[in-house]
């Protein structure tokens, strides 16, 4: 990352920060996806965040920190979004899957499903969380100075998320054959 690219567009130069949002918004955008697990509700949650990082960038008082900066205001505008996400939940009728007749290739595509239900289980601070550890490889510490939390905070909202997954993994698994009907 270019911190002459970030000082030229703190100062106003808008090619500049052009050139930044361009070079950041797929992990942006990887990173609300993670998150907020809807498509239209992650390209939302970049835009806020591009806007605010545009609006806010003079404010940004180490331009080698222009990254972490973005990862927070993307998790901050998921969490903005998810407050002012008002949706009806939806009656799905989940079935258990015979392992035993099902093809391998099906069986990763469960396993994916089962996984994805839980994750949608987890509340974003959670999430957010498990995107920045696991998704983008960041240190606890790291993930913990993005989110603008203590690291206790951050290893304690990973382990929570963690048995709160496996929780949500262990029910799932447990259905019974005839279907359950259960509101997400």
């Amino acid at each position: 990352m270019d911190e002459a690219l970030v000082v030229r567009a703190q100062g106003g130069d808008a090619q500049a920060f052009a050139a930044l949002a361009a070079s950041t918004i797929d992990r942006l955008y990887a990173i609300a996806y993670r998150i907020l697990r809807e498509t239209e509700l992650a390209r939302d949650a970049t835009q806020d965040a591009l806007l605010e990082a545009w609006r806010d960038l003079p404010s940004l008082r180490d331009p080698a920190r222009w990254e972490a900066w973005t990862y927070r205001l993307v998790v901050h505008a998921c969490y903005n979004q998810r407050r002012s996400d008002r949706r009806l939940s939806a009656a799905i009728q989940f079935f258990r899957v015979d392992r035993s007749s099902v093809p391998d290739t099906a069986l990763s595509v469960a396993d994916r499903d089962e996984l994805e239900r839980g994750f949608r289980r987890l509340p974003a601070e959670q999430r957010a969380v498990i995107v920045l550890h696991h998704y983008q490889g960041l240190p606890l510490t790291e993930v913990a100075d993005v989110l603008g939390i203590p690291a206790g905070t951050a290893r304690s909202r990973l382990h929570y998320a963690t048995r709160r997954l496996r929780a949500a993994l262990t029910a799932d698994a447990t259905l019974p054959a005839t279907g359950e009907e259960r509101t997400v």
